[in-house]
């Protein structure tokens, strides 16, 4: 019998699999990475030696309005570690220097003040100027062009105004734009909504580039890369982290080869071989990725990517907050299939993109296939199974269930932490 952790919510559950059904578990090396530094040694090294760029305080010399780009609630950046050092090498440079800090909430809900305590410290909320961006608030938002993909490019204005431009983050697989991180700051990160909409339409998410740890040839990305240029992102502060959420690499430097490098690291870790099984079990990675079903979808892709055809894909996933969007919701409420409602997504074009779209598709996508048991103990039983999940309050409860439906004898695959893999074929 194996014993294996699972993240969920601010801690791990345990997961018992007989020897006789175990067959991998897939995990990225990250978890198990080792350092001799702490992390702001590793964090402040990167700031000190950018890539293919000059040190941050010698860009910020003269430059008075300096906007730093900043993760929102939902992304398990360390900004407590990380915001402390941009600020003060910032302040190197140019003591006087108007800095806002922007919360890239793209297009998520706005971050609470007891939210931004918790991730960036009492000091700095207290002290600095922190922002929320609003991706639905026109009156904060400019429009700068067109995006190669044809949609429109409106970013915060705040960003677009500012004499340097800035970004810290965090590089892991990503579900449809490869990699986090980087270029992911501006688009979606301060994008008007319409603009989050068309670069993530049903036909894009549908390519088969826009999937985990793919850059080249992914068309999401070369938006992102573009809206990144056009709002002249000179700065990027982006760290790895491991299963505890510490920072184990940083990159810093320019937007895009500091990007590449961090990514490049993140791909040669993160990399795993698909072990197809009847049931592939998997998280969110935990808090602060696993408060809400949309977030969840991240996590299942991984589990999709080792599942047999009409297999059973389970996923540990606290869900406190909820489904985490109302239209991603009632997409599911008010049609009766995954088919359906892919069907009905892919009749949409571009410019008539609707909100969270494309969680949807991808959920279906994993529903049409598999069936899911959605494991919390923090979220509405009813609010599962609307979204044609089967619900489950443990692992141990929802592993049952699974058996019941692919006979005892069948094979596991567990994947612990699904949004740090990349699961390949």
């Amino acid at each position: 019998m194996a014993t294996i952790k699972i993240p969920y919510s601010k801690g791990f559950v345990d997961l018992d699999v007989s020897d006789k059904n175990l067959l991998a578990i897939l995990e990225s090396k990250a978890h198990h990475f080792k350092t001799d530094e702490d992390q702001v040694t590793i964090a402040r090294k990167a700031l000190e030696n950018p890539i293919e760029s000059p040190r941050l305080k010698e860009l910020s010399k003269g430059k008075n309005n300096v906007v730093i780009i900043t993760s929102d609630h939902t992304r398990p950046v360390p900004s407590k570690i990380t915001l402390p050092l941009l600020l003060e090498e910032i302040r190197l440079g140019n003591p006087n220097a108007d800095i806002t800090i922007l919360i890239a909430t793209g297009f998520h809900r706005l971050t609470t003040e007891e939210e931004m305590i918790n991730k960036f410290g009492e000091e700095i909320v207290r002290n600095e100027k922190l922002v929320n961006h609003d991706c639905r608030d026109k009156s904060s938002l400019v429009d700068v062009g067109i995006l190669p993909s044809g949609g429109k490019l409106i970013l915060n204005k705040l960003a677009m105004e500012a004499d340097l431009l800035v970004a810290e983050g965090f590089i892991e697989p990503h579900f449809f734009a490869g990699f986090s991180g980087g270029r992911k700051s501006v688009l979606p990160g301060v994008a008007a909504g319409t603009t989050v909409l068309a670069n993530h339409c049903s036909k894009f998410i549908a390519s088969e580039y826009a999937r985990t740890g793919i850059l080249d040839g992914n068309p999401i990305h070369k938006d992102m890369v573009y809206a990144a240029e056009v709002a002249k992102l000179a700065f990027i502060f982006n760290v790895v982290i491991d299963s505890e959420k510490r920072i184990i690499n940083a990159f810093a430097g320019n937007r895009e080869a500091a990007h590449e490098k961090g990514c490049s690291f993140v791909a040669e870790l993160a990399s795993v071989k698909a072990q197809p099984a009847d049931i592939a079990i998997t998280s969110n990675g935990g808090y602060p990725l696993d408060q809400n079903i949309y977030q969840a979808v991240k996590g299942m892709t991984a589990a999709e990517a080792t599942a047999k055809a009409n297999g059973i894909i389970i996923i540990a996933a606290a869900c406190n907050d909820g489904h985490g969007g109302k239209a991603f919701y009632d997409t599911f409420l008010e049609n009766a299939t995954a088919q359906i409602i892919m069907d009905k997504i892919m009749e949409i074009p571009m410019e008539k993109t609707i909100p969270d779209q494309w969680e949807s598709q991808i959920l279906a996508r994993i529903l049409i296939n598999h069936k899911v048991i959605l494991v919390t103990d923090q979220c509405e039983s009813k609010m599962v199974t609307d979204m044609h999940m089967l619900h489950a309050y443990t692992l141990e409860e929802a592993l049952k269930m699974a058996y019941e439906i692919k006979g005892a004898d069948a094979t596991v695959t567990v994947v612990p932490d699904g949004v740090s893999v990349i699961v390949q074929s």
